[in-house]
């Protein structure tokens, strides 16, 4: 194995610029010139905007130009689209087409959650267009508002748009109704739980931003901003401000993490760009960090009422599932596609379920946009399989081991297609189970509970399996060019946001080419360097990057072994390459892979019919996706005095496939466990039913995990190679956070089993766990 090539703990190779301050993210770029925007946003959730007056603000000092709703469309601009309809097109309860609401850049006439941008100033200095924007005076006639979920569809919710009757946006069905009714019919056990998935607020280290340049003489904007998918923001803006692709370009700087809503288009990111037309300087806007409460896309946020049949041997009969999915006052890029297919196909999760039906409705409330984050659906699917899977084996009296071993998947079963039409092409799911709990120490559990009732603690252990369905782009591209400074710049479709791309990917073109790990320079976030790319996002960067470098390599080996046949006065037949080398069989002639790409920009060493230099460029087309999966347990303690809670240990198995950098992934799976910790223990974005204000909106008031709230981590991997792409990689990004907040409340419910607290909702607060003890006592 290659010091550097796949399967090593390579060191990060970005680490090195970070760690001295030299990263560039979106804060640090400064443009000759550059302005500065302020957005002014609505104190109301519901409102009709009677009168915008700019007259004393336009005035103040440094102030260049302000616009409203009514400059966007007097300019004809569009509005940011939900491009939902690409993946699966979805409908009403009559079906009629679903309601996507037009999601303004500025309104003009009604705000329709607290914090919608309604004016935008640009002035010489951010405090200039801040200082200003205060001085814009709005007159607002307020309306009824509602923002909770389960609201929405009330009789008497006021209606967010005319044309959405209910509030209803899309209705979503998926599975076999008539086979779940039979299966409930003659069913010998029955479970139900009613569900509530929080709503989160993304809060990446790094809030978003934006400059826009337009060169007049060309006519093409520019725009930096950090996105995790620099074409698609392309294609949607493009779109907005009705423009050629070729006069658009998008560049993307470091990220300091994205988890999903960097993906997404914003209302700001068009609007700086426009701005810096109209007024004919770049124009810079950064997100404040209330703003981003305000206005990022937030997730999650489901109701759900689940049910489970099971034989008298409890064996699993059917799952019915009903959900209502809150969108937001508007349908962001892609919105629908988390709550709706990624949600309910994965609904089998790791058992063999007969049948299986699912409904979503998604609705709208006077509140930010729901979108992806972390997992798209996926935790959510995970967590109502698997608390319904825990209550079962509690009711049965199989207990949660049992239970799954009796049901889980088996890898005989391999390929196994389940009820929602997913094929698993592999995986170990019982062994999974069965090296989780060895590494936890299980059965030794029991004593260690001993030892906290004698302290007055209550203690319990929890698992969760789970399957993940990676998910996003099927094609990536890739080039590969030889430098004259003896490096080599790869550059790819893709985004990075922490996760080490440059690394990982360099491990390939090392593995595959031979090329010294440090002289690989890797490139990416600019929309001019390829033709098209996939972006970062449903854990498919690595294996679709992979690939691509893999078929770019063997192009380049290809030609490699001709040139070298050609300076070796021999057969392309009798070359020979590896490690790095061409070599003519039998013998000791060789040149290696930098000496020959120098040979190749040499015309007077090529064959007559040789284009000059080895670049090459390529793209992966892979359909089908790969499918982590792992079973995963946490031990807790309470205080019932309180309702403390510690989370004591955390071990975890994983299946990823072949791994390309064990410490990196390692790196990845303590990131996802503890955005899953941080939602089953303390994440809630709160809105006030009364006022309709954000009340979670700081972070004195929604919480994240600290250092010091984590468990100690052990962590394995259980490699099951997919043949879904050459290498056999699945993807690793999202795992941490699917399983581990089932996994959490079903350890917690365990420590509450003798108190009587027979379900409870996250985040679990001490208050909230202190009421339920006290409630069922």
């Amino acid at each position: 194995m290659a010091k550097f090539g796949v399967g090593q703990s390579v060191k990060r190779k970005e680490d090195d610029n970070l760690l001295r301050g030299k990263g560039i993210f979106q804060e640090d770029l400064h443009i000759p010139g550059q302005a500065y925007a302020h957005f002014l946003r609505s104190p109301h959730a519901h409102a009709n905007i009677v009168s915008i007056d700019t007259s004393t603000a336009s005035t103040m000092p440094g102030v260049i130009a302000i616009f409203t709703g009514d400059d966007i469309e007097a300019d004809g601009l569009g509005t940011v689209p939900c491009v939902m309809d690409a993946f699966v097109p979805l409908t009403r309860p009559d079906g009629s087409p679903r309601y996507y609401p037009p999601n303004y850049l500025l309104p003009s006439e009604r705000v329709r959650h607290a914090g919608e941008a309604l004016a935008m100033v640009v002035a010489e200095t951010v405090t200039q267009a801040r200082d200003a924007s205060e001085a814009i005076s709005v007159s607002y006639t307020a309306l009824p508002h509602v923002v909770e979920t389960a609201a929405a569809e009330a009789a008497d919710a006021p209606r967010i748009w005319e044309d959405a009757p209910n509030n209803l946006s899309f209705y979503w069905e998926h599975g076999d109704r008539a086979a779940v009714d039979a299966a409930f019919q003659m069913a010998a056990h029955k479970v139900e739980l009613d569900l509530v998935n929080s709503r989160l607020i993304v809060n990446p280290i790094e809030t978003r931003g934006a400059i826009g340049e337009y060169d007049e003489a060309s006519g093409r904007y520019t725009l930096h901003t950090n996105t995790q998918h620099v074409f698609e923001t392309r294609a949607i803006i493009q779109e907005i401000l009705g423009v050629e692709e070729k006069n658009l370009r998008i560049l993307s700087p470091q990220l300091g993490g994205g988890f999903g809503m960097k993906h997404m288009v914003h209302p700001e990111q068009p609007l700086v760009a426009w701005a810096a037309r109209k007024t004919g300087r770049p124009v810079k806007w950064m997100s404040e960090r209330s703003e981003g409460f305000l206005s990022d896309t937030q997730a999650r946020d489901h109701v759900t009422h689940a049910e489970l049949a099971l034989d008298v041997e409890g064996n699993f009969l059917a799952i019915r599932v009903s959900t209502t999915a809150n969108l937001g006052a508007y349908v962001s890029n892609l919105g629908p596609v988390s709550p709706s297919l990624l949600y309910t196909r994965m609904l089998a999760n790791a058992y063999r379920t007969p049948a299986i039906h699912a409904e979503v409705r998604g609705v709208l409330t006077n509140t930010v946009f729901t979108d992806a984050y972390r997992g798209a659906g996926i935790p959510e699917s995970i967590y109502v399989v698997e608390r319904l899977v825990d209550k079962a084996g509690r009711e049965t009296g199989l207990g949660p081991i049992e239970i799954r071993r009796r049901n889980v998947i088996n890898a005989e079963q391999m390929p196994y297609t389940t009820p929602l039409d997913m094929v698993y092409d592999c995986g170990h799911f019982e062994n999974n189970l069965d090296e989780c709990l060895k590494n936890s120490d299980w059965f030794g559990f029991a004593q260690r509970r001993a030892l906290a009732k004698d302290k007055g603690k209550l203690r319990g252990i929890g698992m969760a399996l789970y399957v993940e369905s990676t998910v996003g782009d099927p094609n990536e591209s890739v080039t590969i060019q030889f430098n004259k400074n003896n490096t080599v710049t790869l550059t790819a479709g893709t985004k990075s946001s922490g996760q080490g791309h440059g690394t990982v990917f360099s491990q390939f073109l090392n593995e595959t080419l031979g090329v010294p790990f440090d002289h690989i320079v890797f490139e990416e976030g600019d929309t001019d360097a390829l033709p098209q790319g996939g972006g970062t996002g449903g854990s498919r960067s690595t294996y679709m990057v992979g690939v691509a470098v893999k078929l770019g390599a063997d192009k380049i080996i290809e030609k490699g072994k001709k040139l070298a046949a050609h300076l070796f006065e021999t057969s392309p037949e009798d070359i020979r390459f590896g490690d790095g080398e061409f070599i003519v069989a039998g013998t000791d002639r060789k040149i290696d892979i930098m000496a020959l790409a120098k040979a190749a920009r040499d015309p007077d060493k090529l064959p007559v019919d040789m284009d000059p230099g080895l670049d090459e460029s390529a793209q992966s087309e892979i359909a089908d996706p790969t499918l982590p999966n792992g079973c995963h347990v946490c031990e807790v303690e309470i205080d019932p005095e309180t309702g403390a809670l510690a989370l004591e240990s955390y071990t975890a198995v994983n299946d990823f496939g072949r791994v390309v950098n064990p410490q990196l992934l390692e790196g990845q799976i303590h990131g996802g466990l503890a955005q899953g910790l941080g939602q089953a223990a303390f994440e809630k974005c709160i809105y006030d039913p009364e006022s309709g204000q954000l009340l979670s909106g700081s972070f004195m008031d929604y919480c994240l995990p600290r250092a010091a709230d984590m468990p100690e981590f052990y962590l394995s991997t259980n490699e099951v190679l997919t043949n879904h792409n050459l290498f056999g990689v699945k993807g690793c990004g999202e795992a941490g956070c699917i399983p581990s907040v089932p996994a959490v409340i079903n350890a917690v419910l365990d420590a509450l089993s003798d108190t009587g607290v027979e379900t409870i909702d996250m985040p679990l607060t001490p208050e909230r766990v202190w009421r339920a003890i006290h409630t069922a006592a």
